[in-house]
């Protein structure tokens, strides 16, 4: 990680991969590209395609082109990109994690006034471990019928991911670390990463260290989650409870999401790509520029930062220009010249 508490906002450029993505990718991609330019912030950027657009020109969904390019620049900005199911490719968005050791998933999740939801004052981030668990992928079948997949928890990984968690809640000034998990059950991998957690728990004495197993979480979330501070959680836990968070507070179209690691970090919208409103000049950009605003502080652009965000939740808490999903009739343009406006 990037970001310092004591950063100073130093005027420079900042050379960044662009993946537009697939979908309403382009649009949104383009409406964030012009907020940051209205902001100020000097930045070169390398547009690459992905996903099936990038098979067709190159033979590769991810082009090694991009691969470079982002090893070079250290950060990138990505749209959704779409992935086939059951068939077809395999996710950019895996690939990329693996290929750059991207091992810590950040979610923040918080309420914006002016979007409607069931719940008011939630401020919380979810740090999900990104590159073990269940995901490693090792499945194999036993006999026919009987199909065994393998969980891998690592001391390393889980380590890893805890230090992470604590000094991201150091530097946002954040009180509490949770760490979600099933030890009651799974003794052993479970029980590998609460233990990690606890570990390292230990060399942060001024942050609240607890823990939950998954389920009580789950319902813990939804009666009150303004409760919770940090959360961090295993590959397969973090998958879901960042979803179900970001449910909380309006969807997916909202919140920012970013896969950090040692050197690089790519900074991504959640939500899909949405191909049925693709080119109707309707899509909501925010989940992207909210990513945005995390890249810029990642980038210890914070000043910058904190001006795009007032100027993006001041527009939706007027409720004057917001899109369909939002309740209002603004196309994306709209909207995106409502927030360069209240900058």
């Amino acid at each position: 990680m990037n970001q310092s508490a004591d950063t100073q906002d130093i005027p420079r450029k900042h050379k960044i991969t662009l993946i537009p993505g697939d979908g309403i990718g382009p649009e949104v991609a383009g409406a964030t590209v012009s907020v940051l330019r209205a902001a100020g912030v000097s930045i070169q950027w390398e547009s690459f395609v992905v996903g099936a657009e990038a098979l067709s020109k190159y033979g590769d969904p991810l082009p090694r082109d991009l691969i470079d390019s982002i090893k070079t620049n250290k950060v990138a900005l990505k749209g959704p990109v779409m992935t086939p199911i059951g068939t077809g490719f395999v996710s950019s968005n895996v690939r990329l994690r693996k290929e750059m050791d991207l091992y810590a998933n950040l979610r923040p999740v918080k309420t914006l006034k002016g979007v409607p939801s069931r719940y008011e004052d939630v401020d919380l981030i979810v740090v999900r471990e990104n590159t073990e668990d269940l995901y490693s992928g090792l499945e194999h079948e036993v006999v026919p019928g009987v199909v065994e997949s393998l969980k891998i928890i690592t001391e390393r990984a889980s380590l890893r991911i805890a230090k992470f968690a604590f000094e991201y809640a150091r530097i946002e000034g954040r009180k509490r670390v949770t760490a979600i998990h099933k030890a009651n059950i799974m003794k052993m991998s479970d029980g590998l990463f609460l233990r990690c957690f606890r570990q390292v728990a230990e060399q942060y004495p001024e942050i609240k260290a607890d823990d939950l197993i998954v389920d009580n979480a789950c319902m813990q979330l939804v009666i009150d989650p303004t409760r919770f501070d940090v959360l961090l959680l295993e590959n397969l836990y973090g998958d879901i409870v960042s979803d179900l968070a970001a449910g909380l507070v309006g969807g997916l179209g909202i919140v920012p999401g970013a896969n950090i690691g040692e050197e690089i970090a790519v900074f991504e919208a959640v939500h899909g790509a949405a191909p049925d409103i693709a080119g109707r000049g309707i899509a909501n950009p925010t989940a992207l520029i909210q990513t945005a605003v995390l890249m810029l502080r990642h980038l210890g652009e914070r000043k910058a930062a904190d001006r795009i965000l007032a100027a993006l939740t001041g527009v939706i808490a007027a409720g004057k220009v917001l899109t369909r999903d939002l309740g209002g009739q603004a196309t994306t343009i709209d909207f995106t010249n409502a927030v360069i406006g209240a900058l």
